[in-house]
């Protein structure tokens, strides 16, 4: 059996329970080294075998994950944030189904709702917005001509753009299309690691900021006015809704 598993942004504590188990039993673990905490993977058994991904190609790490079927073993395939958001999990499933291997996907906590817990900041607020984009610009993977930034940020919700802060110059320039230059913006830097870097600004002065940080990789970039202080309260606990399980007073 293999299980693919999402290891949280980074401190090992937010790995899943489930996830966790997993890799206490695992035979096999095959892990994002350049990405994930190693922490999380202290929790093996003595005698687990391990793999760190970041010097393997597709076809090396289903090599192992196939010879550790045939041999009757447990295979911990452990990828960084949640294993559905850009974590090319896709090709590696299509090609198991191929063979007729079994596996299962644990989710887990993406980087993005880190980068929030990390600045204390809500996503969807009422009366500013009900949406949450999460995109990046195009690297060596393409992005589609219909999802470029610009286009993205016509809809003014709130923004998590991964895999981009290397490129933050163009970054705020597609967002000006549609931002005006005083919308508020966070980077966050391996959120929720112990060596966490935080910096906020604007538009207008965060690729400077940026740079003066040293901040050039692994970071998330938060863009839109849920990171203001102006927004309505929920209609959930408002005393004057009712709802399925409360009378309004």
């Amino acid at each position: 059996m293999v299980y693919f598993i999402g290891a949280g942004p980074g401190d090992p504590d937010l790995i899943t329970v489930k996830g966790r188990k997993i890799v206490e039993k695992a035979d096999i673990i095959i892990y994002a080294g350049s990405l994930v905490n190693k922490e999380i993977i202290g929790c093996r058994k003595e005698e687990a075998i391990v793999y760190n991904s970041a010097s393997m190609t597709l076809e090396e790490v289903i090599e192992v994950m196939e010879d550790g079927v045939k041999r009757d073993l447990l295979v911990a395939r452990v990828h960084t944030g949640d294993p559905s958001i850009y974590g090319a999990i896709r090709e590696q499933m299509d090609i198991l189904e191929e063979k007729n291997i079994e596996y299962s996907v644990i989710p887990g906590v993406s980087s993005f709702v880190g980068a929030a817990a990390a600045i204390k900041k809500e996503f969807t607020l009422p009366g500013v917005t009900q949406t949450v984009i999460l995109t990046r610009l195009e690297g060596r993977t393409p992005v589609p001509e219909k999802e470029q930034l610009e286009k993205l940020a016509s809809h003014r919700a709130s923004m998590c753009i991964f895999l981009s802060v290397h490129m933050i110059d163009q970054v705020v320039e597609r967002l000006l299309v549609h931002y005006e230059k005083e919308t508020p913006i966070a980077i966050i830097q391996r959120a929720t690691w112990e060596d966490e870097k935080v910096v906020m600004g604007t538009l207008e002065n965060i690729g400077e900021k940026v740079k003066e940080a040293n901040i050039t990789k692994t970071a998330q970039i938060l863009v839109g006015h849920f990171l203001g202080n102006e927004y309505e309260l929920s209609k959930l606990y408002d005393k004057t809704f009712s709802h399925e399980f409360r009378k309004a007073k």
